[in-house]
């Protein structure tokens, strides 16, 4: 992005409002916070302290005041939707030059290994895995240093987790 004289008189205006460096890229577009705390600093700008604790408490009011949508699902229970289908697609191996947003970019192998491969299935809403391979990337704490035997159809503790659900 180039940062044009509009682009600098509206980030001067945001910066001296108090916006964040967040929402002053969000509202100039095609840039990022970092870009906006970067150009902030070689103009000179006024430097503000960091306040959390007022952010935060500023957060928590505004969630008690709004009512949770009935619409959207806890991550949570988008889990436990993944654990009740035991139907997974087939692996469709796909290289790395091959990977795109659309496809499960869980490796299989090393990638100095010959037959080394991306799985390839469709993934899951904002995960960058299949079905399966969220299971395996997102374990509770304390069940990451469990030996998987890969002849079995599915791992113990994924079963454990079906069980539960």
């Amino acid at each position: 992005m180039s940062w044009t004289e509009q682009k600098v008189k509206k980030l001067r205006e945001l910066w001296t409002k108090g916006h964040t460096a967040s929402e002053i890229a969000g509202l100039l577009g095609e840039t990022t916070r970092n870009a906006v705390i970067g150009k902030a600093h070689r103009l000179d700008l006024e430097e503000r302290a960091p306040s959390k604790s007022k952010s935060s408490s500023e957060k928590r009011d505004a969630t008690k005041s709004q009512p949770k949508l009935r619409g959207s699902a806890s991550r949570k229970s988008k889990f436990k939707t993944i654990l009740l289908d035991k139907n997974f697609e087939p692996e469709n191996p796909t290289s790395l030059e091959n990977l795109t947003d659309q496809t499960c970019k869980w490796p299989s192998g090393h990638p100095d290994e010959e037959n080394f491969y991306f799985c390839g299935r469709k993934p899951v809403d904002a995960f960058p895995y299949c079905k399966l391979h969220v299971l395996y990337a997102f374990q509770p704490k304390g069940q990451k240093d469990q030996v998987l035997n890969k002849d079995e159809e599915l791992p113990p503790f994924i079963e454990k987790k079906i069980k539960s659900a």
